[in-house]
């Protein structure tokens, strides 16, 4: 299904508290965290000519957050920083003074942290980015899993020292459970959707997404004329889209919004013209990306910056899997788990379709810009989907570097 946004703020400048959060300024001071992180540099950004050809565009251009931080996905980015963040702050608030990402190691920042509990829900990367994050600073976390999460997923979220609680249901209802238990306890929630009177966290976790934005825009050519971005509640949808339009301004690109036809909440939410829940139907194979609500930043970013939605069916994120871990030409082999190539995925079928081409402008001097979300963040299932293990996709090699 494809639709092209048609909502009033279309093409309206960002919000002002949108726009302060993923500001250059912002994006500054994530990249200023990021340089005391012991695991950071950027990932690779990887371009696809063999591809390009054949789907009829200029070039195609993917930029592999499956080495982020350690973690596999680029929720590395945001959970993480957000608890950092948090820490930092009460403790100027505690102890009378500024402390900055340089100060995580003393004393007093510790003592602070080690009072404080971080809560969330995930369907797998999240989690572990939240867990991370406060391991650093040596708080703690609880972490809300639904019933879809595989027991792999979880072992990697506990391997950080969180605690873990399984929740019957969907992703929406660990959402709802982890906000309820944290009201009871005083616990801090740190979720990357928001909903009414709860926007400053995730519009952080937003916030340190920016930095992958930062980084391709150094590594291309030149800026892209096109992108496609999967998406769940919208956070890296919004965050890679505002930030774009911040920068880039006139010459921002088309942006296609891109999600499983079993969890369109977005592109239902574009249909309806505000926030709606859907209902849970069968569950998507693209896990990370089975949401049934939006986010409401998310939503007032991509109100205004996306320019159209667009639905994946399952075979298509599989095809697009294994197109990646098999390349033609020279093209560098890309692990990408359930969930990364839903861009790609997004990107063959419009550029597949007459109409959605001619709606988006594709054509073949188009550059294309895509993001490998997660990297095999469940091996073993990743083997049976692809059919190779991925390590075996890895050992082919990345080709160079765009």
């Amino acid at each position: 299904m494809f639709l092209p946004n048609r909502h009033p703020d279309h093409h309206r400048p960002l919000d002002p508290a949108d726009a302060e959060t993923l500001s250059v300024t912002a994006a500054d001071a994530v990249e200023r965290h990021l340089l005391h992180r012991d695991s950071h540099a950027p990932t690779p950004l990887l371009a696809l000519p063999a591809l390009a050809a054949e789907l009829g565009v200029g070039a195609v251009h993917v930029k592999d957050e499956g080495y982020r931080l350690g973690l596999g996905s680029f929720k590395a980015l945001g959970g993480s920083y957000a608890v950092i963040r948090l820490v930092l702050e009460e403790a100027g608030r505690r102890l009378g003074r500024p402390f900055e990402v340089a100060d995580l190691t003393t004393p007093d920042l510790r003592a602070i942290a080690a009072g404080m509990t971080f809560v969330c829900a995930t369907d797998g990367n999240h989690g572990r980015s939240v867990a991370q994050g406060a391991r650093l600073v040596g708080a703690d976390a609880v972490v809300f899993v639904h019933a879809g999460v595989s027991d792999e997923r979880v072992a990697a979220i506990a391997r950080f020292g969180a605690r873990i609680v399984r929740v019957a249901g969907t992703y929406d209802d660990s959402v709802a459970e982890a906000a309820r238990v944290a009201s009871e306890t005083g616990w801090i929630v740190v979720s990357d959707t928001s909903w009414p009177g709860y926007e400053r966290i995730p519009g952080l976790v937003m916030q340190g997404y920016t930095a992958l934005v930062r980084e391709a825009l150094r590594q291309l050519p030149a800026p892209p004329s096109h992108v496609f971005v999967q998406a769940g509640v919208g956070g890296v949808a919004a965050a890679v889209a505002g930030h774009l339009a911040l920068v880039l301004g006139d010459r921002q690109p088309t942006f296609a919004v891109v999600e499983p036809a079993r969890a369109a909440c977005l592109l239902e939410t574009a249909r309806a013209g505000h926030p709606v829940r859907i209902g849970h139907g069968r569950p998507t194979i693209m896990a990370m990306l089975e949401c049934y609500e939006p986010s409401l930043v998310a939503w007032r970013v991509l109100s205004r910056v996306a320019d159209a939605f667009m639905t994946v069916d399952e075979d298509e994120a599989v095809a697009a899997m294994r197109r990646l871990a098999r390349p033609a030409g020279r093209d560098p082999a890309i692990v990408a788990g359930e969930s990364g190539g839903v861009g790609l995925a997004g990107l063959v079928r419009a550029a597949a379709d007459p109409g959605i081409r001619a709606a988006l402008g594709l054509d073949g001097a188009s550059r294309v810009f895509l993001i490998n979300t997660e990297g095999a963040t469940d091996p073993e299932r990743y083997a049976a989907l692809v059919g190779m293990t991925p390590d075996a996709v890895a050992a082919q090699g990345q080709g160079v570097e765009a």
